[in-house]
């Protein structure tokens, strides 16, 4: 149907719905396009339907907005709006493969026509078509050649795809138009120019990069940006001797910041520990007060030597006299050298003697007394020392004596939550976690604190309780910390929920958590051109390269691996259904006993209505304030999202299908962790994908071969291979050949047994071949049992998290039915070990049915007091 041309009065009125659009004004819009609909001789008019329909999408009005674009589009084929106005849809519902098809055909019939190319442009870069993306930029240069964006976007093409001189040149001949006066400050000039000494950089060009530094070193304002580029290119290009003066340069700006030293360690380029040595020394005499050049030393002197005591032992004497809380978490990184620990527990130990006995850090001191709080500090140290080599009661004997001596400091108080976090005990935790924020409640840092450690106690709506003390009123904490993309608590939540096997809320956190990473990828789109408006370059650059590795966030990593252990669960025990289930309960009762518990179910029921009209009284005022906020946050979206409700989560009929959903980003982006490649071996397991599941075991085998998870999997997998009939031949062929040529097994029996001989001094590892031989042959459980409870002194591996892994596999029978009398003396047995720990304690003590819940029970889960938030 060819296009029909608009007489004035009518195409003025179409201008205005185009301007109502673009300020938002879609009531009006549609008025207009009603007065132009009305009229029969334009009640088909292809581009006011297109229009009508995208307003209407903008008001969450999706269906009837495609009925009416797509009516348009046949209406006038040929019309670049209508194809337009198509490709907007099609991305308000993130389709950018089909608006980029839809925004190609647009130009198809109006060439040049720049709005197009504009949002092409964005889709291009955010879908990463960077050849695309390069033509279209390029077609908006030849239109715009004046405009400043046309000319950045088309060098930011180049420096994507790689090809540095191009887009350095590029930013050369742009940045020859542009008229500034040396001694003029320019933000923007200036950023340009940083912009363009990265890509220099980038490109290799070191010597042209420097050269370019020094020119234009007056017009760029970011002087400290100039000087750690000038560093960092005297070393690429070994003139270490100018090398050494900017970083002396550097150093006195900011004495406290590591890379200079390092950067100085390069370029004076040391022969041995001697020389090494004395570059710190010569910068204790240039900053006395300085903590980082005393620290950097410890380092890489060794732990025997006279040195590292003397450096030590001033580092410390100077930290303990001030007061550094976090002097611990900048040692923490030597606790990988025995030498080291021993030399520091002997040296602190003695400092807290002898400040016990004369107020001051040695007998031999002369006469200087330290004031008390020299000792509370002291004591914190060792309390955090000792619960880091896991043995939590001196740690709490220090931690008490210093909590005597001053009950007013947070700090203790944090320290002797965590120490109970350790050894195993989480609800004491979180009782002092709780005694900490009591003592200041205006400390956010506190109140975020306790909650995390209330949720992984169980404790979900204490936690909520004690965020909402620093949420939104007029909202619920939950709903509000959603809204603000506070991912450590749903993180915290979902592994609440899934340690109380509430299922269905442990999914909803961590679809919630999905949703996050989805509009953050899609809130680039603000930055494409805001970016290259403001000339924020560098930023702009390294926000797109953060975008493309976004999910290897660990929030990211840890919601997903949950997600698909429920997945994985519900697949394995489906949820049986609620009215068979009462009706098998109800079967064997009286009809006394029937009519009883009908009553009391009817109660049960009213009493839950009653409570349900009041919460949705709540939610009614609450939703009344937030619809008009909503319907602003959802015109661009194209109506609400779907709402997530935990029992339609935990009924999916294809739960692997959902946790294949999660895997699909780890294994593109977390190829580096064992952990993606072993979840992905256990929904292929279960999906009975042998080659899938050879792909999986192939990958993690290379980073750990001996890994007690991949050792299971592997089992599995060679019985799976032996035992399944229905394999085609040439599959059956290649499994053969790949597992004898990596693994040179094909018997599983022969290579569990092999495993053991090998690991048989690590408990981890015996547990692993244990699990193996009930699964193998059932009536091996006496000696899979033996072999997974032995706690001799002799083995390594041992810790809370294993010995729980024991406890557990004995109560669910993974090592075989039967095994109450081992339970209860392997419970004894781990109690003796770790005596504070929930997990042993005697029965009827606590409740420890959430016990099992994380790792963040293990012994080895050693934070420091920022990492948790």
């Amino acid at each position: 149907m060819p296009s029909i041309t608009l007489p004035p009065k009518e195409n003025a009125l179409f201008k205005r719905i185009l301007r109502c659009y673009e300020h938002k004004q879609y009531r009006n819009g549609l008025k207009f396009c009603k007065q132009i609909l009305s009229n029969p001789k334009f009640a088909e008019h292809g581009e006011t339907l297109a229009m009508k329909g995208l307003t209407l999408n903008c008001l969450g009005k999706k269906e009837e907005a495609y009925d009416l674009v797509r009516r348009g589009l046949r209406n006038d084929l040929k019309s670049h709006v209508c194809w337009h106005v198509y490709g907007l849809l099609q991305r308000s519902d993130k389709k950018y493969d089909e608006a980029i098809k839809c925004y190609r055909n647009a130009l198809k019939w109006d060439k040049d026509n720049l709005q197009i190319l504009r949002d092409l442009s964005l889709l291009q870069i955010q879908m990463r078509d960077l050849e695309g993306y390069r033509e279209t930029r390029y077609q908006l240069l030849q239109l715009r050649p004046a405009q400043r964006a046309s000319w950045i976007g088309y060098a930011i093409a180049y420096h994507l795809l790689e090809d540095y001189e191009m887009a350095s040149r590029i930013v050369e001949e742009f940045r020859k138009t542009q008229q500034t006066s040396p001694d003029k400050v320019d933000y923007e000039y200036s950023e340009l120019l940083l912009y363009q000494n990265q890509v220099l950089r980038e490109a290799g060009l070191f010597k042209e990069a420097l050269d370019h530094l020094s020119t234009y070193e007056k017009q760029i304002c970011d002087k400290l940006a100039v000087e750690e580029s000038r560093g960092e290119l005297l070393l690429k290009l070994d003139r270490a001797e100018e090398a050494s003066e900017v970083y002396h340069r550097l150093q006195e700006r900011n004495p406290e910041n590591w890379s200079y030293y390092q950067g100085l360690e390069k370029a004076l380029n040391p022969a041995n520990t001697e020389d090494k040595l004395k570059i710190y020394e010569d910068a204790w005499v240039k900053y006395p007060k300085g903590l980082v050049p005393r620290r950097l030393p410890l380092s890489f002197l060794t732990g025997l030597g006279e040195k590292f005591l003397e450096c030590l032992d001033k580092y410390l004497r100077i930290n303990f006299s001030k007061g550094c809380p976090p002097v611990f978490t900048t040692l923490k990184s030597l606790y990988h050298d025995k030498d080291k620990v021993s030399v520091i527990q002997e040296l602190v130990v003695g400092y807290e003697t002898s400040l016990k006995s004369c107020r001051m850090f040695s007998q031999n001191d002369n006469g200087r007394e330290e004031p008390p709080t020299t000792l509370l500090w002291v004591q914190f140290f060792l309390a955090q020392h000792y619960d880091y080599i896991g043995q939590p009661g001196p740690a709490l004997d220090y931690i008490n004596a210093a909590i005597d001596s001053t009950p007013t400091l947070i700090e203790l108080f944090v320290i002797k939550a965590k120490i109970y976090k350790h050894a195993g005990n989480i609800r004491e935790a979180a009782r002092w976690m709780d005694e900490a924020q009591a003592l200041d409640t205006a400390d956010r840092f506190i109140n975020s604190k306790c909650a995390k450690y209330m949720l992984k106690a169980g404790m979900v709506k204490e936690a909520e309780e004690m965020c909402s003390k620093f949420t939104r009123e007029g909202t619920s904490a939950v709903e509000n910390l959603n809204e603000m993309q506070c991912m450590w608590f749903q993180t915290e939540c979902a592994f609440a929920y899934q340690s109380m096997n509430k299922y269905g809320d442990a999914l909803k956190k961590c679809h919630e958590i999905e949703r996050h990473f989805v509009e953050i990828t899609d809130d680039q789109f603000d930055f494409h051109t805001y970016c290259m408006r403001k000339m924020t370059l560098r930023s702009y650059v390294e926000l797109l390269k953060l975008e493309d590795v976004l999910r290897m966030h660990p929030f990211y990593f840890k919601a997903a691996r949950t997600a698909i252990n429920i997945y994985l669960s519900l697949h394995d025990n489906p949820l049986a259904d609620d009215n068979k289930e009462s009706q098998t309960e109800t079967g064997n009762l009286t009809d006394k006993e029937l009519k009883k518990l009908r009553n009391k179910q009817r109660r049960a029921q009213k009493k839950a209505q009653l409570e349900e009209e009041k919460k949705n009284a709540e939610k009614e005022k609450q939703l009344k304030n937030q619809k008009k906020k909503k319907e602003e946050d959802d015109e661009e979206i194209g109506g609400p999202k779907e709402e997530l409700i935990p029992d339609k989560l935990v009924k999916t009929e294809s739960p692997l299908e959902e946790a294949v959903k999660f895997l699909t980003p780890l294994k593109n982006l977390v190829k580096d962790k064992i952990e993606t490649h072993l979840l992905a071996f256990e929904i292929y397991f279960r999906k009975e994908k042998y080659l899938l599941m050879l792909q999986s075991v192939k990958r993690a085998f290379s980073m750990d071969p001996d890994d007690p998870w991949l050792h299971q999997c592997l089992v599995r997998f060679f019985k799976g291979v032996s035992s399944s009939k229905d394999l085609p031949d040439a599959v059956k062929t290649v499994l053969n050949k790949e597992t004898g040529r990596l693994f040179g097994e094909h018997d599983p029996q022969s290579y569990n047994k092999n495993f053991l001989s090998k690991h048989n001094h690590s408990i981890p590892h015996r547990v692993a071949a244990a699990k193996m031989m009930v699964y193998l042959d059932p009536s091996s459980e006496k000696m899979a049992v033996d072999l997974a409870t032995c706690l001799d002194e002799s083995l390594s591996g041992r810790s809370i998290q294993i010995c729980t892994e024991v406890l557990q596999a004995l109560r669910d029978g993974g090592l075989g039915s039967e095994q109450q009398k081992t339970l209860e003396s392997y419970r004894v047995s781990c109690h003796q070990f770790y005596p504070y720990a929930l997990a042993f304690m005697p029965p009827g003590h606590h409740d420890n049915s959430t016990l099992t819940a994380n790792g963040d029970l293990s012994s080895g889960d050693h934070d420091d007091m920022s990492s948790d938030i």
